[in-house]
């Protein structure tokens, strides 16, 4: 007997998932014809067996875009041999109306669209071996910022209560176990308990532990088999330390990845912004998009390079003299950095200030 089941052998099915933590908005779209959506539940093994039922034997290309669920969606959908594209959001191709008239079927249709036209390119998909690395370092970072906020709040409530600190202790890094000990001992505030200070010591403690023990676990992690070497390569950067070195292990991943110089720059967010309109250019410092983890510290650690490389700190006077503030100037030896972090990552030799880098290779 003749099977009626038509067959979509060779064909593409593209779909387009707005996805949320319960449920999907699917669109489901073919090379020619007009797009199905259905709700569903969140649920690659659902959205498979819709597929195959209404779609069989196609060719299935999946997007959605990223975001709470992180790579997780992307995972469950390739156990099942569905294609799948992770997006930046803003790099969604998007209307006046779709902006107006936003709905999660509006958004799936837009993606399903998107990827039959061909105007999307996924975001690099980290290998399931590294996520919690770089969990671990991310992780640690919060836990700094946690401490410092803290820290502010203690200082505010001295100084809303009349507390002059010590000389002794009226220093940037004055938060040493002495410093703690007079908080606790010693600080009378305006009403006649202190309780309000004893809670909030109690919460720097606990927060001062936890980034301690992450700050151990980083540097456990820098001398595993998996990231030693390269750890030490960057090591041997002027102004890279543990923190900063492994924040670009564990974000960057992959350098293979960046073809070129201004490429892995671009990932940095360290290329000039560019707006151009008729005659008119203007040309920014530096653009909002790029990793947030690594971009920032870079420029931190730009600023200590300096105090310590002749040819970084060389390299900054003359950006100075040509008329660049700190700031900018600063911002272009972040760049030269994260050249010569390409450069040593790729070659898997130390930096040499006078090998192989001139001020030319650099710009």
């Amino acid at each position: 007997m003749q099977s009626k089941q038509i067959s979509f052998k060779g064909q593409k099915v593209f779909v387009g998932i707005d996805v949320h933590k319960t449920t999907w908005s699917v669109t489901v779209l073919l090379e020619v014809g007009v797009p199905k959506t259905h709700p569903q539940k969140a649920s690659a093994k659902e959205l498979f067996d819709f597929l195959s039922r209404h779609y069989p034997d196609g060719e299935y290309h999946a997007v959605y875009e990223a975001g709470f669920s992180g790579y997780a969606t992307y995972y469950a959908l390739s156990e099942y041999g569905i294609h799948c594209i992770v997006v930046n959001a803003a790099d969604v191709p998007t209307t006046q109306y779709e902006n107006v008239m936003k709905s999660d079927p509006i958004d799936s249709v837009k993606l399903a669209k998107a990827l039959r036209a061909g105007q999307l390119k996924g975001i690099y998909i980290r290998d399931r071996e590294y996520l919690d690395d770089r969990a671990v370092v991310r992780y640690r970072g919060a836990i700094s910022k946690e401490v410092n906020r803290y820290r502010t709040r203690v200082k505010h409530l001295l100084h809303s209560n009349g507390v002059n600190v010590p000389e002794r202790f009226d220093k940037a890094g004055h938060w040493s176990g002495a410093y703690l000990d007079w908080l606790r001992t010693d600080v009378v505030l305006l009403s006649p308990t202190r309780l309000s200070l004893d809670l909030l010591l109690d919460q720097v403690e606990i927060a001062r532990k936890g980034l301690l023990k992450a700050t151990l676990a980083v540097r456990h992690l820098s001398q595993s088999p998996k990231y030693a070497d390269r750890y030490n390569l960057l090591h041997s950067i002027p102004g890279i330390g543990t923190i900063c070195g492994m924040t670009i292990l564990t974000e960057v991943e992959d350098i293979t990845r960046f073809k070129n110089e201004r490429q892995f720059a671009s990932y940095l967010g360290l290329i000039p912004t560019c707006h151009s309109s008729g005659d008119k250019v203007v040309h920014g410092e530096k653009t909002f998009r790029g990793n947030k983890q690594i971009g920032t510290m870079l420029v931190e650690a730009s600023w200590r390079a300096i105090y310590t490389n002749d040819v970084l700190a060389t390299a900054f006077l003359q950006y100075k003299h040509r008329g660049f503030n700190a700031q900018e100037a600063i911002i272009r030896i972040a760049r030269k950095m994260s050249n010569i972090i390409l450069s040593v990552l790729k070659n898997g030799k130390p930096y040499e200030p006078f090998v192989g880098y001139t001020q030319t290779t650099a710009e």
